[in-house]
């Protein structure tokens, strides 16, 4: 199970550690959903997602402090006595005594955000489902090309580095080379990063690996970036049909979600680059309702429509 650690959503959200007494080194955050635990102050316990975070608005902090302090010993006891990662206090507020003192003895660590609670909620929940989204990685290339994420897969050795060196140098961007972390953060969207250790490198064949980053400046790489159409190169097969018009969409599929992959032969004199480069703008022109393999054929049964007009003549 995926999973990450208190401490990072600390250091991401910039909250207040208000329990410091508390050892949140081993705590592990596994859940990229959050709870506001309004109906569990009520004395509602049924269906408690007790692994989630834990975010308390003004609401919920109100009622805490109006209620009887047996009611509060009670209500708290009940709460706090659970495997719960964190609770946030969003909008600066902070617990009573009480609540902090049966929140040590049971080791649930506070923290406090400045943010308001929506906001705070919305920011978190999203974070989340990145980090905590199912992970694969995947032998290739992704580069950002005018704004679409394209995943360039093959063999080794076919030129998959070469065109996206040749592509950085045409002014689009570099999210990771040899290895690609495809994260899936939803039913429609694939997002892919670099492992730390290679990020921002391309290990070029009889030169070695070279920091794009370094070479070319911040504008030539990106740290994350969605999938949305792949490329697999291929060696050249005279003996095979390759698609021609595009009428058909073909897909891969990774983590279930569906991509629509173009397969491109490779052979002496092709320039990978501007192959890729007019995937990307043809891919994001059908995104945008214009199909150029369909308008060619409602040309041609135009004009056929149009000559057998001309015979009945």
């Amino acid at each position: 199970m995926a999973s990450i650690s208190l401490e990072k959503v600390i250091e991401k959200f910039k909250l207040e550690n208000l329990t410091p007494e508390i050892d949140i080194s081993r705590i592990k955050v596994t859940q990229p959903d959050i709870n506001r635990p309004a109906l569990q102050i009520a004395g509602y316990f049924e269906h408690f997602e007790t692994t989630r975070l834990q975010i308390v608005g003004f609401v919920e902090y109100s009622y805490m402090n109006k209620m009887e302090r047996g009611k509060q010993i009670e209500i708290f006891e009940k709460l706090l006595n659970n495997p719960i990662p964190g609770i946030v206090f969003c909008r600066e507020l902070q617990p009573n005594e009480l609540f902090r003192e049966i929140a040590v003895k049971y080791g649930v660590p506070l923290l406090m955000s400045r943010q308001a609670t929506s906001t705070c909620m919305a920011e978190i929940i999203r974070w989340l489902n990145v980090k905590l989204a199912p992970c694969i990685s995947v032998h290739g290339v992704l580069v950002d090309v005018y704004g679409e994420g394209v995943l360039i897969t093959g063999e080794s050795g076919i030129g998959k580095s070469e065109a996206a060196l040749e592509l950085i140098k045409r002014g689009h961007r570099l999210v990771t080379d040899d290895v690609v972390e495809l994260r899936r953060v939803s039913e429609d969207t694939l997002v892919g990063s670099a492992p730390d250790i290679t990020r921002h490198f391309i290990e070029l064949r009889g030169i070695g690996i070279i920091d794009v980053k370094a070479l070319y400046g911040a504008s030539s790489v990106k740290d994350t970036q969605s999938v949305d159409l792949v490329i697999k190169l291929e060696d050249w097969d005279k003996d095979k049909e390759y698609d021609r018009l595009g009428l058909e969409e073909e897909y891969t599929e990774y983590l279930g979600n569906k991509l629509v992959c173009h397969n491109i032969p490779i052979r002496p004199g092709r320039n990978l680059a501007i192959i890729c480069e007019a995937a990307a703008v043809n891919h994001r022109q059908k995104k945008m309702g214009y199909n150029a393999a369909q308008e060619l054929y409602k040309r041609v049964q135009a004009s056929l429509a149009g000559g057998r007009g001309d015979e009945d003549e």
